[in-house]
């Protein structure tokens, strides 16, 4: 039987790479964003084992109605991929910072994670069965200069991995986190708002992570039987000493 997935933040970078990876590997995949016209040519590349989702994880309204909003064979999600996240506006010291992005981050990486797997996690409870993948970063790990606020909801999704791993230690859904390095997508350019402020920043590191690492390491996640969970998988670009994101 197919086993359906539901990526978020698969409009481009590791989400994309990620829907891309688990239908070639036999997977239905709900590919969720919050740019409709993006998802429609991703799913329409991919198949029919494809369906574009517009899903907003800052807003609740978003998610509650998501799965109203996909036709009835689509709503057994096997599978959550939570790889939706943003920075905007980081890279700054803390009182640079203006409390709209704070508060646009916060809603995004941790409460939109937390909530659309307080969604999904309904219908595994159900079924007795699934698999709940957040995608994190080594900045849950480590801290450094002029990442105050995304530190701290990566720090989160750190703890809340950790914990929802043993809520559900004694049933058959498996938690995964995948945290890594510094991968090259548009990310830096939604933070800085510019494609030259983020080859700047590229430029300093010699070497980096592909969307497709952080796509293999969910598929491989994935793919492990059923007596196996792979709790953490950390990845960072070969050479590097120090961490970054």
């Amino acid at each position: 039987m197919m086993r359906t997935a539901l990526v978020t933040g698969a409009n481009s970078g590791i989400g994309e790479a990620t829907a891309t990876a688990l239908v070639e590997h036999g997977h239905r995949v709900i590919c969720s964003g919050r740019k409709p016209e993006a998802l429609a040519a991703l799913a329409g590349k991919l198949g029919e084992n494809a369906l574009a989702l517009t899903l907003d994880i800052s807003d609740p309204d978003s998610v509650d109605s998501m799965f109203h909003r996909l036709p009835p064979a689509w709503h057994c999600v096997d599978a959550l991929v939570n790889n939706a996240g943003h920075d905007r506006g980081g890279r700054r010291k803390f009182h640079e910072l203006s409390m709209e992005d704070v508060t646009s981050v916060i809603q995004t990486n941790l409460l939109g994670t937390t909530r659309v797997t307080h969604k999904v996690m309904q219908g595994m409870v159900e079924r007795g069965r699934g698999h709940i993948i957040n995608v994190g970063s080594v900045q849950g790990l480590y801290a450094y200069p002029k990442a105050t606020i995304y530190t701290a909801t990566k720090f989160a999704i750190h703890g809340f991995s950790e914990s929802l791993r043993l809520d559900y230690a004694d049933t058959n859904i498996r938690v995964t986190e995948i945290m890594p390095g510094l991968v090259r997508t548009q990310f830096a350019a939604n933070r800085w708002g510019d494609d030259a402020s983020a080859d700047a920043f590229y430029a300093k590191f010699d070497n980096w992570l592909r969307p497709q690492d952080v796509a293999n390491a969910v598929q491989y996640a994935l793919a492990q039987p059923a007596h196996v969970d792979v709790a953490q998988l950390v990845l960072q670009p070969a050479g590097r000493d120090t961490p970054a994101d």
